[in-house]
């Protein structure tokens, strides 16, 4: 399985296409209304640095709150580096700019496993009141080189961050457990696989689990793991959860087993949610969820067969 839709909203605001907006002649809305997605469609006479300064040219940039970027490579996947090196360039006419998504891209477009990532460190150092992020994809290019990759850093101001990938290298998931994000209230990984590069390990996710580091974290989702029940294991035990109000550990290969470990380990009758959607769980143990946490917003949906030998999740290649 992998993404099938674009998003319709985005840092609370709905997405606006501008290249498709230009195209059927509508009114731009105001710069502050909406959250602006610049992305190619397939054969665009456009390269993504013309569409980004016909964006920049258009809009009243410096009102901008929220950018979506969409495919960058009209025909072939291509590597981020130039796109993202053009948005950066640009980063002092966009001093409102408070939430990025970097790769607003479905399998149609591009399957996320192809998505040639870089090195993202520079959007954090360009945008110091940045508040979220999403980034999509994580491969390296045709020829192995570059990828997905980020510096530890220290970023004040960043609420929001999430990674969705069909495999999350160790490397990244060790470096942002080495960021120091003080006022980071929401952490989402899509783990992934080892088959498209999800190479990171239980260890690897400790720091998250243990929280010191993350003094404002409200959320967090380790999410889209083949290991979900080892990792529902750790998150019971977990010093991080009592303070949570969201736990996702859903989009993977969860069975009763893990579930099994998450009732009998601390209580999440504090939790406002709890995130199990795309799971291998029973019909009984979902009631026994049910039954143990009645003020929980519990997501069991998108069941998968429990018997079944082969378990995927929900987004890989």
């Amino acid at each position: 399985m992998t993404v099938n839709e674009h998003i319709g909203e985005f840092h609370g605001l709905p997405v606006h296409d501008f290249l498709a907006g230009r195209a059927e002649g509508t009114e731009l809305p105001a710069a502050s209304a909406v959250a602006w997605k610049i992305g190619l469609e397939y054969d665009s006479p456009l390269d993504f640095a013309q569409a980004w300064q016909e964006f920049l040219d258009t809009v009243d940039v410096a009102e901008v709150t929220a950018v979506v970027i969409g495919n960058w490579a009209p025909e072939e996947p291509d590597s981020l580096a130039e796109p993202l090196a053009a948005v950066l360039a640009a980063a002092d006419r966009l001093p409102a700019l408070r939430a990025l998504f970097i790769g607003d891209i479905t399998y149609e477009e591009c399957e996320i496993s192809w998505l040639q990532m870089c090195d993202i460190t520079p959007v954090f150092r360009s945008f110091p009141e940045l508040e979220e992020l999403v980034v999509r994809g994580a491969a390296p290019d045709w020829e192995g080189a570059g990828g997905l990759s980020l510096t530890p850093l220290r970023h004040e101001r960043l609420r929001a961050l999430r990674f969705e990938a069909g495999g999350l290298p160790s490397t990244v998931v060790r470096a942002v457990a080495a960021c120091d994000f003080p006022a980071l209230e929401r952490l989402e990984l899509w783990l992934g696989v080892a088959n498209y590069g999800g190479d990171w390990t239980t260890a690897d996710l400790a720091p998250f689990l243990s929280g010191a580091s993350l003094p404002a974290l409200r959320h967090l989702g380790l999410q889209n793991a083949e290991q979900q029940d080892e990792i529902a294991a750790l998150a019971a035990q977990a010093p991080v959860v009592a303070r949570l109000t969201g736990l996702a550990l859903s989009m993977g290969a969860l069975t009763d087993e893990g579930a099994a470990a998450l009732l009998a380990g601390q209580p999440l009758t504090h939790l406002a949610t709890l995130d199990l959607h795309h799971h291998y769980l029973s019909e009984e143990m979902q009631q026994r969820l049910r039954e143990a946490l009645p003020g929980v917003a519990v997501d069991l949906s998108d069941q998968q067969k429990p018997d079944d030998n082969w378990r995927y999740v929900a987004v890989a290649e």
